[in-house]
Parts: structure tokens; C-alpha cells; sequence
């Protein structure tokens, strides 16, 4: 039974809804369940899609601080909630988790804000962290000291960086530094778990503290010996190299002691292993991993890399729905085993369906269920190291000590092998294969490497056995998929993450590589996770895709595109957030043949898809235009290795990246110099009149191209066109084209690299743009006014005063429609989102006016084209007038009967956010606070009206969303059905 009090405060805050839990809450018994805990029992939760928390504790009497350390110390360590409320008959207060611990008692350093117990102060609290502003990431806009930078995760990886960086520096080899470092946390995990007691430690080794029995050299290497018999040498391995010296054991004795390496005083040591979420210490293995560059030179970098639970969490939580668990689980490429573990986890809860496990079960699962592969026998040891400790944490008594004895993993069911012939290894024909005969999985997950790894390694794939017709021409991310499904049946269900680069590849190998392996997998959901690389992958230069096949029974082949945008909450909360807006369903067979619609598909949305299908079936594209014109783009003067003569092109004006603006050349050309360069290209290439583009864009979004009337030579920062001389004033049109919003907008829907943390455009994307015939182009109207307002721009004193007269002719040229341009100047809009200004930008909260009232307009300008034809009824538009803080924004629509154009006006809400949203609810009879998740956005049917709420965020209040929601409430309406 929930306390009054605590009851009044959720209720107040959105967390209770009619006295029932919302969305994500847990109360009493069922919320102290979820996590493990020394001392603290939350009193209720909410967490959150991507595992976010927050506790809720309530005290009859205001505790005293030393206590609300102690459980802020339990919360910070258990590392996923941002806040611990408070709760106490007079006030609420509420505490930062994410920030570290540094002293016993100090609550009030975490201490974020206080609110008495009133209906004013409950109102402020709910606008700043009620479930609303959680759901929305209001909260994270708000609460700017709270920064996960200070979580638990990236402290523990970084203090255990700066503890192998003192070890190697005591000349201790790296393999022993990672070995004593991983040891050491296994038994202080078991001593903080208390399945090794310090009543044991004492009896058996002489010291009740691991810190003491590492500086008892004997006593360490005893300790050792019992880990390494218990646990059957996986993870530390009987023909290991020698117990280091003594200084190295104090070293890591310094540590667990929290005595700092360069003073010699005590410090506060704030981690609480039985706490710390297992993925976390298991992705120790992906710090070592990555320690090189830490290393060298005596450090330097402070940053870590591993997996984020965030990811694993997206992609279990797709492949788990719905399984029994009774399911097995392959990863071919496991690593520290991070999927692995919380596959294994999952399972385990599934097979016992909320009771809770046995050792049996969760021994069973473990050997039975559970298998991994990776080529790094350190890397299999620490999934093994993983694995143990996810089981003695599931494990309901995991004591006495001498009763954990685990069956062997590493040759089992975790192989060091490499994967492509893994199978034909003795260990892997034992475990991966029945009678001669590959076994298949139900469930295949995994990482695997995404790098190019150059020419000489892509001949060596080229022999690879069972391979042929399947591999990538680059990368090997895919190839990983191939080989999978080699273990795989017709139910298999996969989740993969590989890099995104490849799935927009114009090369004809790597397009008939994708192609022949969604089809065989369909249906299918891609996830882009481009606009997380910041975060995500911090160290990696290429972006990411999850790909999920067979996860969700469907009887169409077809690719669900769910494009992950960025936000300022998800950087600085590592979750991720996906509404309606981000999803689109796209046939296979549009995608074979149309392959540009499959980048469409994530960066845009229907009527994107819609105008790019009109363009392309009525224009031809610009490169097989200029070929009929003997012509085509090529690449500029590459230096490079200097393999070849240049000396032909001596003395010609030389253009560089800094010579150019917006349709001009600077006049001030240094004439080029050089003999030898490793592409000098052919003397034709630099003939006016030439249309170069140059390779990068500018910020906004626009293509800089640039018209040159003199022969110059130009490097490989353009790309560029040498025209017929009778053809001057085409090449004005095709740069004026090349610049407008329009152009913006189909590079960013079917650019190859465009969008993929690239602001890059490559020749075949720029020939690929459809344009109206050439012959004849600059004859009609719309074509002399770009020639004009070329032209001017090229004289003006400043350029991009004519970008509005340029796109509308632009827009003329085509004979675009109303909605298409709007689809067109979003777009520009759009393609701005890959400069960081741009992204901030989309973040940001819609104003009243003019952001929704446009929005607004749109629609009933879109609805009124549909249904209102013989206009004898028309839509009354309301736009609620929140105030900019508001999580969420409201338009209510309502048919009325009457002739004329469609109205819409301001009104003033009565009260707060979910005062309005309640009582449209009780009106409604649908629980809109309940069905308020995340970034979702609600359409809520009534008789003859449509209520809009969605998020405040401008991306989510454009004109082309606009159109799209009016796209979807027309079709409700026909369909009879509206949800």
C-alpha cells in the first residue's frame, strides 16, 4: 500500500494517473525487486524505455544526511538514475545520482533542489522533473548539473585506466596489469556480494580486506589458486605468467584502499561492486582494449570506450519480446560477452516468468543456452569472467563458497576461434555443430568489427569458405551477417549492430551484397544511429545501424527505416529517443529498385518518399543528361604521391576550397607550379565554361558551386563539368539549381555519405540529381531568371541576398505544387541538421507563434485540399498558447459545418499542461498522460475533432509534419478506424 503522502506527491507529478501507476512506475515490493541494493529500498520507481530511473523514498521523519548519503552512494553505483526523490511530510527534495560520491555524510553536495509540500512548489516540481518533463527530456534542459559525465561507468573505466597506466609504467607487461586489475575486481565482487566472506578471508588467507591480502604476497597467490580451481581456469588460466612483484600488488591494494598513488593520503572510495551493475565491470575488457593510445606517452586522454548499456538494452529489448525462454543465443564476435550477459539475464527471467530463478535454471541457461565466439582469447576469458558473475547474480544463494563450482565455459560454449571456420576448429565442432551438421540459433546479437581493413586483408576475405557472393567490397560487418546465417533457420531472430555506411552504398558489388541479404532476411527493421556517433562510438569514425530480422512476424518483405535524431537529452542521458515521425516503412521491392529510397526512408518521411518518386519518373538525372552533351564530371587534381606529370598544366590559374564563394571565383588566382602529381587529370577537364561544386557543404546546408569562365585548374575539393563554350548560360541555370533548397533536399534524401556524420558530397550523388531537359532549359522563364539571378550574385558586393528568388524559380522550373515546396524548404531546413548550430536548433522548443500557428496553417491548408471540395464544412484550428517551457505543445482541430476557408486562432489554456491534457482525456475517454512516452506523439479522435500533441521540440512542428499528420488524419478518417 502506497503512503498517502507519497501517493499525493505522484499524483501531483504525474506518476500516478487516477491512482493507478503510469507508464513505467513500479510501486512497493514490485519496485524494490528491480534492482540490487545493500541498504536502500525504493518505495516506487519509474524507468524509462532506455533504463533510466528515478527512486522515490518516503520517510515518516526528514532523514539525516549520513543516511541519504548512503543510499546516494548505493544509487550512484547502481548507475542508472539520474535522481533520488526524498519524500517527507514537509518537503520533497531532490538529489543528483550522476554525481560521484566523495566523502561519507555528504548529501547536501548532491542536493539539487527542495520543494515544500504545497500546491504552488508541486506545480514547480512536476514542470521540472514530473513524469512529463522526464518523458520529454525537459528535464535534462532544466537540470544542467546533472551530467552523466559523473556516472558511474566513465569514473570506475577511468580510475581503472589511470590505475593500468601506474602498473605499466612500474614496468609491470600489459597482459599481467589487465590480469591483476580483473582478478582483483572479480573477489572484491565476491567479498561486496558477501558469497566470500571476511570471516573465510580471515580463516583461509590470514587478512579479512583483499587490499591486506594483496600486500601478503603468499596470501595473494593462494587466493588466486581457490579462483582459478573454482572457476575452472576461464577466467584466470593456470599456465598464466607469475604473480607480479610486490609493488604492483601494493599498487592495486593503493586502489581498492583509496589511497592516492602521488600523496600516500586516504581518499573516499565510492564504488560498491555487489552494486555496479554486471555489463559495467564486464566491459572492463573494452577499456583494456582500447588503453593503447592511453598508454603511450604517459597518457593524455581521459576518455573510455565500451558498449553503452543503452544499446544493448535497445537491442535485447527488440529480440527478447515474446521469446520463452527456452531460446538459444549466438554472438560470433562476443567480445567481453556484454550482449551475451544480459542475454542471459533476460532469459532467465522469461523461463521463469517473474518468480524468482533457481540455481538450476540459471545454471542450465548459462551452459545450454548462452554461446560466443571471438577471435582474442582475452576477450573470451573476460565474457567468461562476465558471464560467472551475471549467474552468481542471479544466483538466489550463492554461498558457501566452495558450492560455486561452475562447469568449464571456454571450450564449451564460449570459443576462441576465428569465426569464419570457427565450426571446423576441434572446440568449435563440439559446440557448434550435431552430426556433422552446423546447429542453428534462435537468437543471433553481436558487435562485430566494422573497419575497412585494407586491400591486402580484403584478399585474404576473398578466399574465405562459404563466403562466395556474399562478402562486402568493404568493411566486414556484413560478411558477419552472412556467416550467421550459416547457423541460422528460416525463425532465426537477429540484432546486429554494423556500420551505416555501408547500407547506402552506390557500388554496384556492395548493393547486390545488401540486397541479396535483406531479401533472404526480410522482413527486417534498420535502426540509424548516425546522429549518436558523438556519445555512442565516440572513437570510432564511421556511423552506426542496428539491423533486427525476424524479430516481428510479418507477411510482407519490408524494411521498417527508424531514424534515431539527435537531441541534446540524448547526449547527455545516452538514451535514445524515437517518436512517429521517425519510423517509415519502406517494400523491398521499392528499395531494389529505386535503392535511393532506402536513405529517403530514414531522413525523411511519406511525402519526402512521394516528391523523390514524382522527380525521379519525370526528370532525367543530370549525369546522363550532361553525357548526351559529351560531357560528365570528373574529380580535380590530386597531388597526392606525385606518381605522375603535371607539368602540362603549369602557369594555369590554380582554384582551391578558399578561392570560392557562392557562384564566383576569387580574381586573386595563384597560378599552379607543379611537375608531378599522382591524378593531374587530362587537360580538357579545365576548359571553360566549367560547373565545379565543391566536395564539402556549407554550413546550412547549401552546395557551394561555382561558375568559371577562364580555363583554371581546380583541385580535388571540386568536382566539376567542362561545358560546351555555346553553353555559358546553362552552366549559370545548373549552379543555381545545384544551390537551391531543392538540390539540399535530395542530397540529403539519397546522398551516399550526406547525413552519415558526413557533410560530403560524392560525383555519382550530384549526377544523380534529376533535371529538367537541358535543351531548352534556359529558354523558358524560369531558367533566364536563374541565368539573371546568377549573374547578379556573381556581381553583387555580397552573395546570397537573390537564395529566396533562386529557390522559388528553382521551384518553378520544376512546376512544383504548394505541399512540394514546403517538402523542399523543410528540407533545406533539414539538411542544416548536420551542422551542431542546426541540431540545436531542431532541439529547441516551438514558439506559439509562429512555429505552431504555421504548423497549424499547413495542416488546414492540406486537410481543406483533401475533404472540402464542395466546401460545405471546414476545420476550426486551435493552437494552445503554453508557455515556451512546456514539455509539449497542443492543436486541436474540429469539423464544423459552413462554407468558406478553414479558421484558426490562439487560444489560452486553463491551468497547466496536464490540467489541459486531463480534461481532454476525461472528454476524450483516453488516459493522455498514460499514453505520453517518450518522444511518442498523440492524435486523439473524438466526434468531429482531432486533438495533435507531441513533444515541443521544433523538428516535430515543421511544414512537411504538418502535412504528413494531415496525411494521416484523412486517411483515418476514410479508413473509419482512427488511432
Amino acid at each position: 500500500m502506497t503512503e498517502p503522502i507519497l501517493h499525493e506527491v505522484l499524483e501531483a507529478t504525474g506518476y500516478l494517473a487516477s491512482g493507478l501507476p503510469a507508464h513505467g512506475v513500479y510501486l512497493s515490493d514490485q519496485a524494490d525487486g528491480m534492482y540490487r541494493f545493500r541498504e536502500f529500498s525504493p518505495d516506487a520507481l519509474w524507468r524509462s524505455d532506455s533504463a533510466l530511473s528515478v527512486y522515490f523514498k518516503f520517510e515518516r521523519e526528514e532523514p539525516a544526511d549520513e543516511r541519504i548519503a548512503a543510499w546516494h552512494r548505493e544509487i550512484w553505483n547502481q548507475g542508472f538514475a539520474p535522481l533520488l526523490w526524498v519524500i517527507s511530510p514537509e518537503k520533497i527534495a531532490i538529489y543528483n545520482g550522476f554525481s560521484r560520491p566523495r566523502e561519507e555524510g555528504n548529501a547536501a553536495d548532491h542536493l539539487l533542489y527542495s520543494f515544500a509540500r504545497i500546491e504552488q512548489e508541486l506545480d514547480r516540481l512536476d514542470a521540472l522533473a514530473g513524469r512529463l518533463a522526464m518523458e520529454t527530456g525537459d528535464f535534462w534542459r532544466q537540470a544542467r548539473a546533472v551530467d552523466r559525465r559523473n556516472c558511474v561507468d566513465r569514473q570506475l573505466l577511468s580510475d581503472l585506466g589511470a590505475l593500468e597506466r601506474d602498473l605499466l609504467l612500474a614496468k609491470l607487461d600489459r597482459a599481467s596489469a589487465q590480469g591483476i586489475i580483473g582478478r582483483s575486481i572479480f573477489a572484491q565482487y565476491l567479498i561486496d556480494r558477501g558469497i566470500v566472506t571476511r570471516r573465510f578471508l580471515e580463516d583461509e588467507y590470514g587478512h579479512s580486506a583483499l587490499s591486506s591480502i594483496l600486500r601478503d604476497r603468499d596470501a595473494t597467490r593462494r587466493l588466486f589458486d581457490w579462483l582459478r580451481d573454482t572457476f575452472n581456469g576461464d577466467m584466470f588460466p593456470s599456465d598464466g605468467a607469475a604473480l607480479p612483484e610486490r609493488k604492483h600488488l601494493h599498487r592495486v591494494a593503493d586502489f581498492l584502499d583509496a589511497v592516492d598513488p602521488e600523496s600516500g593520503q586516504g581518499t573516499f572510495f565510492p564504488y560498491q561492486f555487489d552494486v555496479i551493475p554486471v555489463e559495467l565491470i564486464s566491459s572492463i575488457y573494452e577499456q583494456f582494449a582500447h588503453s593503447d593510445a592511453t598508454s603511450k606517452g604517459g597518457g593524455g586522454q581521459t576518455d573510455v570506450h565500451y558498449t553503452r548499456l543503452s544499446l544493448v538494452s535497445l537491442v535485447l529489448d527488440e529480440l527478447t519480446d515474446g521469446l520463452g525462454g527456452e531460446e538459444t543465443v549466438l554472438d560470433l564476435s562476443c567480445g567481453s560477452g556484454v550482449f551475451l550477459v544480459e542475454a542471459l539475464r533476460r532469459l532467465v527471467a522469461r523461463r521463469c516468468g517473474g518468480a524468482r530463478p533457481s540455481r538450476r535454471i540459471v545454471r542450465s541457461t548459462l551452459h545450454r543456452q548462452i554461446y560466443g565466439v571471438d577471435i582474442s582469447e582475452a576477450a573470451v576469458r573476460v565474457a567468461a569472467f562476465s558471464l560467472y558473475l551475471a549467474a552468481l547474480e542471479l544466483d538466489p544463494e550463492p554461498r558457501p563458497p566452495g558450492a560455486l563450482k561452475f562447469q568449464p565455459l571456454i571450450g564449451k560454449t564460449l570459443i576462441i576461434g576465428d569465426a569464419w571456420n570457427v565450426e571446423n576448429t576441434p572446440q568449435g565442432r563440439d559446440a557448434l555443430t550435431r552430426s556433422g551438421r552446423r546447429r542453428t540459433f534462435d537468437v543471433i546479437v553481436g558487435n562485430p568489427p566494422w573497419s575497412y581493413p585494407g586491400k591486402k586483408a580484403r584478399s585474404a576475405r576473398n578466399t574465405r569458405q562459404g563466403a562466395e557472393g556474399t562478402r562486402s567490397p568493404r568493411g566486414v560487418s556484413l560478411d558477419f551477417i552472412s556467416k550467421a546465417m550459416e547457423f541460422a533457420s528460416g525463425e532465426t531472430r537477429f540484432g546486429v549492430v554494423l556500420s551505416a555506411v555501408q547500407f547506402f552504398t552506390r557500388s554496384g558489388t556492395g548493393a547486390s551484397v545488401l540486397h541479396r541479404l535483406i531479401e533472404q532476411l526480410a522482413p527486417v527493421t534498420l535502426v540509424n544511429l548516425s546522429y549518436q556517433s558523438g556519445w555512442l562510438f565516440s572513437r570510432s569514425k564511421l556511423p552506426a545501424m542496428v539491423l533486427f530480422a525476424r524479430h516481428r512476424p510479418s507477411e510482407r518483405a519490408e524494411i521498417t527505416a527508424v531514424q534515431v535524431p539527435w537531441s541534446p537529452v540524448g547526449e547527455k542521458s545516452h538514451t535514445f529517443e524515437i517518436g512517429r515521425d521517425d519510423v517509415v516503412t519502406l517494400p523491398v521491392a521499392d528499395w531494389v529498385s529505386k535503392p535511393e529510397f532506402l536513405k529517403a526512408a530514414f531522413f525523411g518521411l511519406r511525402r519526402d518518399l512521394a516528391l523523390l518518386d514524382r522527380l525521379s519518373a519525370k526528370h532525367v538525372s543530370l549525369g546522363e543528361q550532361l553525357r548526351s552533351l559529351g560531357t560528365r564530371f570528373r574529380g580535380g587534381l590530386k597531388v597526392g604521391n606525385r606518381s605522375r606529370d603535371s607539368a602540362f598544366l603549369h602557369g594555369l590559374p590554380l582554384l582551391t576550397k578558399e578561392d570560392v564563394e557562392p557562384f564566383r571565383v576569387s580574381s586573386g588566382l595563384q597560378p599552379y607550379e607543379g611537375t608531378r602529381a599522382q591524378w593531374p587529370r587530362s587537360r580538357d577537364t579545365y576548359r571553360a565554361p566549367m560547373l565545379l561544386v565543391r566536395e564539402f557543404l556549407e554550413s546550412g546546408g547549401r552546395t557551394v558551386c561555382v561558375v568559371a569562365e577562364r580555363d583554371l585548374v581546380f583541385t580535388d575539393a571540386f568536382v566539376g563539368a567542362a561545358l560546351p563554350r555555346k553553353r555559358s548560360e546553362l552552366t549559370h541555370a545548373l549552379a543555381a539549381i545545384l544551390s537551391s533548397s531543392l538540390a539540399s533536399w535530395f542530397f540529403l534524401m539519397t546522398g551516399s555519405t550526406f547525413g552519415l556524420s558526413m557533410r560530403r558530397l560524392l560525383l555519382r550523388d550530384i549526377e544523380n540529381m534529376p533535371i529538367p531537359p537541358l535543351d531548352g532549359l534556359v529558354g523558358t522563364p524560369a531558367g533566364r531568371r536563374l541565368v539573371e539571378l546568377v549573374r547578379k550574385e556573381r556581381t553583387a558586393a555580397h552573395v546570397g541576398h537573390s537564395w529566396r528568388e533562386i529557390d522559388g524559380a528553382v521551384f518553378d522550373l520544376y512546376d512544383l505544387d504548394e505541399s512540394d515546396r514546403i517538402v523542399a524548404k523543410d528540407g533545406l531546413v533539414r539538411a542544416g541538421w548536420e551542422w551542431k548550430s542546426g541540431r540545436v536548433e531542431s532541439a529547441m522548443a516551438a514558439e506559439t507563434d509562429p512555429d505552431i500557428v504555421a504548423y497549424a496553417d499547413t495542416f488546414l491548408a492540406a486537410v481543406d485540399a483533401w475533404l472540402f471540395t464542395g466546401r460545405r464544412r471546414r476545420m476550426r484550428g486551435e493552437v494552445f498558447g503554453f508557455p515556451v517551457t512546456a514539455p509539449h505543445r497542443v492543436v486541436r482541430f474540429v469539423l464544423e459545418d459552413g462554407t468558406g476557408p478553414s479558421t484558426r486562432h490562439v487560444v489560452q489554456p486553463e491551468g497547466t499542461l496536464r490540467d489541459v491534457l486531463e480534461r481532454i482525456g476525461e472528454r476524450m475517454d483516453v488516459r493522455i498522460g498514460e499514453s505520453l512516452v517518450g518522444q511518442r506523439a498523440l492524435r486523439v479522435y473524438g466526434p468531429n475533432e482531432v486533438v495533435i500533441i507531441k513533444p515541443a521540440a521544433r523538428r516535430h512542428w515543421m511544414g512537411v509534419s504538418a502535412l504528413e499528420d494531415a496525411d494521416a488524419v484523412v486517411a483515418d478518417s476514410i479508413a473509419g478506424s482512427p488511432a
